[in-house]
């Protein structure tokens, strides 16, 4: 006779039969196999864009961001220091400090499993290889802001959806940074045009939605569900 097992799904724990458990396990492992097969297809896309036409596509999309006048009105931004093929973002924190918005960019802890937001205000001289070789402030003598104080947070991503739905790397930083220390922050997904899939994603529970998705095309305000495209 099958015995209960005990599946544990995040935090939360529940009973169920042998036969269950598996049927979970199976659906949890196909998701995640979806996931990463999604994360590599879109990611392979975004690492074959030219130099050149990634620049261009950057600057098309910060162009955007100032549009939103929750962006354009904000005083204390979180953004992500670009890597590899993302949208660029140097070139944004440049403009924010030059206009007197107080930019705070991540530090990764990978023993805690989580990031911290510290100040910067020259992306070209405060930054060294960090955690996967990310750029990042130097730990030694960066200056740590209160996370409760950032009014937006701009959230890197490999794939995107019509719906909100973000997919990050699988390290589940962001979706953690934005639970537990800017609940309260504006969500705002910046992709390339490319990265966007029609489907809904499979997501997780832990995956925070987007209240804004901009790409160098289109602005996707999910809160109001409205679109605006050139």
């Amino acid at each position: 006779m099958w015995g209960q097992t005990y599946v544990s799904a995040l935090s939360i724990s529940f009973p169920c039969s042998a036969w269950e458990c598996m049927a979970w396990i199976f659906i949890m492992d196909l998701e995640q196999k979806t996931r990463n097969d999604l994360r590599r297809e879109i990611l392979r896309r975004r690492d074959n864009l030219a130099f050149e036409t990634r620049s261009q596509k950057s600057m098309a999309v910060i162009e955007r961001l100032w549009q939103l006048p929750s962006f354009a009105q904000a005083k204390h931004l979180f953004t992500y220091i670009n890597f590899r093929s993302e949208v660029e973002t140097k070139p944004l924190v440049r403009q924010c400090v030059g206009k007197g918005i107080s930019v705070a960019v991540p530090l990764t802890l990978p023993e805690e499993s989580r990031l911290v937001a510290c100040k910067i205000t020259d992306p070209d001289l405060e930054l060294r290889p960090g955690y996967c070789d990310i750029p990042e402030p130097d730990q030694g003598v960066a200056t740590i802001v209160e996370a409760n104080d950032i009014e937006i947070v701009i959230l890197p991503g490999s794939v995107f959806d019509e719906h909100g739905g973000r997919l990050g790397y699988g390290g589940g930083y962001y979706d953690r940074f934005l639970a537990n220390d800017a609940p309260h922050a504006l969500r705002i997904g910046v992709a390339f045009e490319m990265q966007i899939v029609k489907n809904r994603l499979p997501l997780m529970p832990h995956d925070k939605l987007l209240h804004y998705l901009v790409t160098e095309k289109r602005t996707i305000d999910f809160a109001h569900r409205g679109m605006e495209e050139i």
